[in-house]
């Protein structure tokens, strides 16, 4: 039996939080001489239900077991995507419930994919909360109330086994809160720094906050509408390529590396075949650039480590048109839509540590075929991963396959051409952002219909969420009693 008290509570204190969250936008529009109504009525409107919900279920025993765990995370982010859609409609800058919600889904999950066609025109105000909205789903709201929940007499490891990304999430600390906090600490200390350094390399202050925000939490949303292109520099593109591979890394990875914990960092078989991968696209995808571009060795270079590192940590930032340099590095740059990053870091995706699980199983399974009474056990990092972890990567890998199949295909169905209905799907999916023939990079998701939109919206849950804490609601024996 389901326990609907404790999550009234929960939820309405994370709809606190987010209309908390929502005032810094109110600041900037006073601050830009704008109308900063919309965001912080819609501020007002969250907090009043919030505090509804909460007080409302104050005295309740808060002991969240593993099936409240499943429904709080799946439906925080449908009302996070609800209210966090507020600022949008009361402004009157985004016209019908279809195109808000996309918007709106495609900065929580991360996916940085667009229905705005002159992101230039909008309200700064909105620009800053639509960048905040990335920056709240990158390492995950969830993650973020487990380490402030506890102040508020709610247990919280169930949400954080829930929304972590990946097969594997690795404590910092024996407090589920204090591992949270730590991996929040990593996570804003990274922001303010890129952020800084985006200021120094002439970026405006406004330009800086905006782009760091999307960069760590591995989104893509840019306050130009030319994406990353419109800053010709070096030195940003450069500061880009670090933090979003920073991003797209682990983040006890990172927590480690800070504390000179080396050791933790280089055993990390995961991190390693990361960036060893980033490395080989990188240098497949240079010479095709400098060939056809007719540009020099240093940007042949840094245009296609930056589409490479962009794409596979799912960020989705923009400096060049790779469609442009033939059908080859088309389909390659597709195929990294399907890698994803670290588990454990803001990336979306399948995360690296699946495939290497898959590809390393696949190999030993050759070897159990030679020897059949031979025991080959699988190891990761030094440890060995058990036969449940190997069928839940398995199955996993063949719902995300089936989901993108039918997803293309319910698509198509809609009248999309085939090359635009996997695109969007695969990249909704992974939540990258571009893709392939009328969404790539230099193009946006606005010429879809409603229902396509919203379609879309549901495909880039299911990705941020990973298929399972989304799709286990509907079955029917997540709702028996016994």
């Amino acid at each position: 039996m389901i326990h609907f008290k404790e999550i009234g509570k929960i939820m309405g204190a994370l709809l606190v939080l987010i209309s908390l969250l929502m005032l810094p936008g109110a600041v900037f529009s006073i601050y830009f001489d704008e109308d900063p109504w919309p965001i912080f009525s819609s501020a007002l409107i969250t907090m009043i239900f919030g505090m509804t919900l909460f007080f409302s279920f104050s005295k309740q025993d808060q002991n969240i077991r593993k099936r409240e765990g499943y429904l709080i995370v799946a439906l925080s982010w449908i009302f996070m995507a609800g209210f966090g859609m507020l600022p949008y409609v009361l402004s009157n800058q985004i016209d019908g419930f279809a195109s808000a919600l996309f918007e709106t889904m495609s900065g929580l999950t991360t996916t940085g994919a667009s229905i705005l066609i002159d992101i230039e025109a909008m309200p700064k105000g909105l620009l800053f909360w639509r960048s905040m909205t990335q920056w709240i789903g990158g390492l995950g709201i969830i993650v973020l109330t487990v380490a402030i929940f506890p102040l508020l007499g709610i247990g919280g490891i169930e949400l954080f086994v829930a929304e972590s990304p990946g097969p594997t999430s690795d404590k910092l600390h024996p407090r589920i809160s204090e591992t949270a906090k730590r991996l929040w600490y990593v996570y804003v200390g990274l922001t303010g720094l890129a952020a800084l350094l985006y200021w120094a390399g002439g970026m405006t202050f406004f330009d800086a906050i905006n782009h760091a925000l999307t960069t760590l939490a591995t989104g893509g949303f840019s306050t130009k509408n030319a994406s990353m292109a419109y800053y010709d520099s070096a030195f940003i593109q450069y500061v880009a390529i670090v933090f979003m591979f920073l991003a797209g890394t682990n983040f006890t990875v990172i927590y480690f590396g800070l504390m000179g914990r080396f050791k933790r960092v280089f055993k990390s078989d995961e991190f390693k075949t990361y960036g060893m991968t980033l490395l080989g696209l990188s240098i497949v995808l240079y010479y095709p650039i400098f060939a056809y571009g007719g540009v020099s060795h240093e940007l042949a270079f840094r245009k296609s480590l930056f589409q490479v590192v962009s794409i596979v940590t799912t960020t989705g930032f923009v400096t060049d048109d790779y469609t442009q340099y033939g059908q080859g590095i088309s389909f390659i740059c597709f195929m990294m839509l399907f890698l994803g990053g670290c588990a454990g870091s803001t990336a979306g995706g399948i995360k690296f540590v699946r495939h290497l699980t898959f590809i390393k199983n696949s190999w030993l399974e050759f070897k159990r075929l030679v020897h059949p009474r031979a025991i080959v056990p699988l190891m990761i990092n030094g440890d060995r991963v058990t036969g449940r972890i190997i069928t839940h990567i398995m199955n996993f890998l063949l719902i995300y396959l089936l989901t993108f199949v039918l997803g293309a295909l319910a698509l198509s169905l809609m009248g999309y051409d085939l090359a635009t209905s996997l695109g969007a799907v695969a990249t909704s999916l992974g939540n990258v952002g571009p893709g392939i023939g009328m969404v790539g990079p230099v193009d946006n998701f606005a010429f879809f219909s409603p229902a396509a939109k919203i379609f879309l919206a549901v495909i880039m849950l299911l990705g941020r969420l990973e298929l399972f804490t989304l799709l286990i609601l509907f079955t029917p024996f997540f709702w028996r009693a016994n």
